[in-house]
């Protein structure tokens, strides 16, 4: 068993290793796997799918851990046949990480991410849309769709360096799968051509009419399965979990306020109120809004109608300023708030609040012409909140898509071989949950900023003031190698040379 030890941050007099914070919060995962050999073999698994080289794969980690000559159907068996709910994997991180989250509110940055699958027989993946295709045409994939929640850690606060996002949640969420289509004419008659006839007997053909009513049966299923099983109900649904989770770490007290693109800005999420919990996102620029009737009226929605866009431009408004911080440093950002507001089609009788953020100027260097950012337009359930908090939230979803970029390109999350049903989405939490807490051991052990503990930086990258997963991955490795006895319990003899030998295999 790992000793469990107190999440405090380094000192000169108690200096700390990354590893040792690592493993530190890892400590609490033996109980979430059934056995003692479980947990360890998972411990294992996580240092491993770190320190690795190359394509994450179950067998390069097995590799690298130096099992190449072992069996290794028990490392497959982890995620297909233990017994251990991912969900749990984040909350000792979750309940350590809150120590770093001061103030009334929490913000949480909420997104769908996707990783490329080849496999025909994963009952998950489907064919959908790339987010990677450029606009003028639209490429499709097989994948699966995964929906990430991750804390945003203000460490502007305590440093000059931006927010930093920090994985609690990472879920499958994929689509209700079509039903085949089903064809007649000449199809049906070529497919019926193909059958085996038995010899002696005839095929008994099938009633056109009940044929057309068992398609119609399955389309109405389907059609009543999407409404159930989508994106949006899954938010719905982790957004309850969300709060539970929280309440259980100790932050029963504080408001959830979750920073969402315009992808979840519909009724289905709109229209759920839990308590606890508020909701900032970006919405279209025609969006039809309007203000409570006046009194006396019969109506409850006053029948003169607006737009985002039409607050925009309205010069009897004028622009607000507040500072933020954004790229390192504190900016000025020009606003416009119209509170009290109703969202008909989408948040029915749910007061809400409209921010539009003024297109920022900028240049891409000093001898350029001027080009401007593109206009933001935020609806969000706060009425009688501070606007430079929610707009620093809303900035600060940013890092989730950091977040996602690190965890295909860095930590290759998804690139695992696996086609079991319960595997499929086990493995890739499991992979997010170990980069979450590497992120977490980082803070407790150095802090916000990138301290002389890291490599030189490149001459490319003077200006970096915080460890990328990159930086945090070359110090755990070369700590993995020096100090062999903080993972010999494991069962682990790491080495440069059977990493490089691994990544080589």
């Amino acid at each position: 068993m790992i000793p469990q030890k107190t999440g405090t941050d380094a000192s000169p007099e108690n200096p700390r290793t990354l590893l040792d914070c690592f493993l530190d919060i890892l400590a609490p995962w033996q109980t979430v796997f059934p056995q003692t050999r479980t947990f360890l073999r998972a411990v294992r698994q996580a240092v491993g799918g770190l320190v690795c080289l190359g394509r994450h794969t179950l067998s390069r980690i097995i590799w690298t851990n130096g099992g190449q000559f072992k069996d290794w159907r028990a490392e497959y068996f982890l995620f297909s046949r233990c017994q251990w709910e991912p969900s749990a994997l984040f909350a000792p991180i979750l309940q350590r990480v809150l120590a770093y989250c001061p103030g009334r509110y929490i913000g949480v940055a909420i997104d769908d991410t996707r990783v490329h699958k080849t496999g025909l027989r994963i009952q998950q993946a489907f064919v959908q849309r790339d987010p990677l295709s450029p606009k003028y045409r639209v490429n499709f994939m097989l994948g699966v769709r995964f929906l990430q929640a991750s804390l945003l850690v203000p460490l502007f606060r305590r440093a000059k360096v931006g927010a930093r996002a920090i994985p609690i949640a990472f879920e499958e969420s994929s689509a209700v799968k079509r039903p085949r289509r089903k064809s007649s004419g000449r199809n049906h008659q070529a497919a019926k051509s193909k059958r085996p006839r038995q010899a002696g007997k005839a095929q008994p053909a099938t009633p056109p009419e009940a044929k057309d009513d068992a398609v119609e049966k399955e389309w109405k299923q389907y059609r009543a399965a999407q409404k159930l099983h989508n994106l949006s109900t899954h938010f719905v649904q982790l957004m309850g979990r969300l709060r539970t989770a929280f309440d259980a770490a100790g932050a029963a007290n504080q408001i959830l306020l979750l920073a969402l693109d315009n992808s979840f800005c519909n009724r289905t999420v709109f229209r759920t109120v839990i308590q606890g919990v508020e909701l900032i996102a970006r919405a279209r620029k025609n969006a039809v809004l309007c203000r409570r009737a006046e009194d006396g009226s019969r109506r409850f929605y006053d029948t003169r109608k607006f737009t985002p866009e039409q607050v925009r431009f309205d010069e009897s408004m004028a622009w607000q300023t507040t500072r933020i911080f954004y790229g390192g440093k504190w900016r000025k950002v020009e606003y416009k708030q119209v509170a009290g507001i109703y969202w008909q089609g989408g948040g029915r009788q749910r007061p809400l609040r409209l921010l539009v953020v003024k297109p920022t100027r900028y240049r891409k260097k000093n001898s350029a012409r001027s080009c401007y950012t593109q206009p933001a337009y935020l609806l969000t359930t706060v009425v009688d909140g501070t606007v430079r908090q929610l707009l620093q939230i809303y900035f600060d979803r940013w890092q989730i898509e950091v977040n996602h970029r690190e965890e295909k390109d860095t930590l290759g999350v998804g690139q695992a071989q696996l086609r079991n049903f319960i595997a499929v989405p086990k493995q890739p939490a499991f992979a997010v949950a170990s980069y979450s807490a590497l992120l977490l051991a980082s803070l407790q052990a150095f802090g916000a900023e990138r301290g002389k503990a890291y490599a030189a930086l490149p001459k490319w990258r003077r200006r970096a003031t915080r460890p990328s997963a990159l930086d945090l991955i070359t110090l755990l490795r070369k700590e993995v190698a020096e100090h062999p006895e903080l993972v010999a319990h494991l069962g682990l003899n790491p080495t440069d040379r059977a990493i490089n030998a691994a990544a080589a295999a």
